[in-house]
């Protein structure tokens, strides 16, 4: 049967949690027990840190619940365990991007996170005037060859995949949707490992798809997935940072399932949120400041993939049935095998499914 797919058709404000890479004054956002105070100490007094790491947000922000609140745990994580400084600046529109790195670097940082693709361009700029500063890119690759920028990358199709497999499985109007934060080739890749996981167990589903063209508009997630299940959907995956956590709401208001993204975002509503494709982008963060930190820094693309536990399905499966708790677990078996090769570019997934399955790009 000829599958249908329908296409349904943020000077810069700089946010503080810590101030240990600007060398003084108070916290101005709410900052986790025994992060870094002013003056270098923790809550507690203590000085701690060896080098300074700083993060940049995309225009997501700091609390998108997804991919830069995630990023931003890593780093907590490497200040609690490894007891580096660390700070982020919140970037609220694009041009905010090269000035929050400048600042970093201003500030003595001896790392400098980029948090998305979006940010490419600056951080590329970056790099080349600043050939001592060490920075590290998360989900973009354009730039690799610069001796001191780490591509932190992910296979998330296979994540993807995996949430499609549930996303297949359990509609029952055999109708699913997918909203995207803008169509991009590392975002395209959510879409062809979603749509080929729902496809692979239910060959006859309809996936609506909708490019919000933003990742941090929460009132446009929920506009599109209201539209996607008065169109039938009963399942809807987002891979769109804020924008997607007004898909959450949509769907807990209609009583339909709901995919999150990046981190596992049943929390934000456990009788909806039936499963998130999970993106260890806190484990990357951390890996890297710590190669900082112990001087095994190295350049170029750093993958992870689904066999090392870079991506996965969210630990929470209360919600899953057995049968697709089962399925998916022997999926993610055979990818690692290699038994199962997911699409991760559009000539991919045409040559599996033709021009007009994915209609994202």
């Amino acid at each position: 049967m000829k599958r249908r797919v329908f296409a349904l058709l943020m000077a810069a404000v700089m946010v503080f949690a810590m101030t240990a890479c600007s060398g003084g004054g108070d916290t101005t956002t709410p900052a986790a027990e025994g992060t870094e105070a002013a003056g270098g100490e923790t809550a507690g007094g203590e000085t701690t840190g060896t080098i300074k790491v700083g993060m940049v947000t995309d225009v997501g922000g700091i609390n998108d619940q997804s991919f830069n609140q995630l990023s931003w745990e890593g780093l907590q994580r490497a200040h609690d365990e490894l007891g580096v400084e660390v700070t982020y600046l919140e970037s609220h529109q694009d041009s905010e991007y090269a000035t929050n790195i400048q600042t970093l670097i201003d500030d003595e940082c001896d790392l400098i996170i980029c948090v998305g693709y979006m940010l490419a361009d600056a951080v590329n700029q970056a790099a080349q005037d600043n050939p001592d500063q060490l920075f590290a890119i998360i989900d973009d690759q354009t730039y690799s060859e610069l001796p001191n920028l780490a591509c932190l990358m992910f296979e998330q199709e296979q994540a993807s995949y995996l949430v499609g497999i549930v996303a297949g499985m359990m509609t029952e109007t055999n109708t699913v949707g997918f909203v995207i934060g803008q169509s991009t080739g590392p975002m395209n890749e959510f879409g062809y490992g979603y749509v080929d996981g729902v496809l692979s167990t239910n060959p006859d589903a309809t996936v609506l798809q909708y490019n919000a063209n933003n990742f941090g508009d929460s009132g446009l997630g929920k506009t599109a997935a209201k539209d996607m299940a008065t169109n039938g959907a009963d399942v809807i995956y987002h891979a769109a940072g804020g924008t997607g956590q007004g898909v959450i709401e949509a769907c807990q208001e209609d009583g339909i399932w709901a995919i999150g993204v990046d981190s596992d975002q049943n929390h934000l509503a456990p009788d909806t949120v039936v499963t998130s494709a999970m993106k260890r982008v806190d484990n990357a963060s951390y890996d890297i400041t710590k190669a900082v930190l112990e001087g095994t820094y190295t350049p170029g693309i750093h993958v992870y993939s689904l066999a090392d536990g870079g991506v996965d399905i969210a630990p929470t499966t209360t919600l899953l049935p057995d049968d697709v708790l089962a399925a998916v677990e022997e999926a993610k078996q055979a990818i690692i095998d290699g038994e199962i090769v997911v699409p991760a570019t559009q000539e991919e997934f045409e040559n599996k499914y033709g021009p007009d399955v994915y209609q994202l790009d």
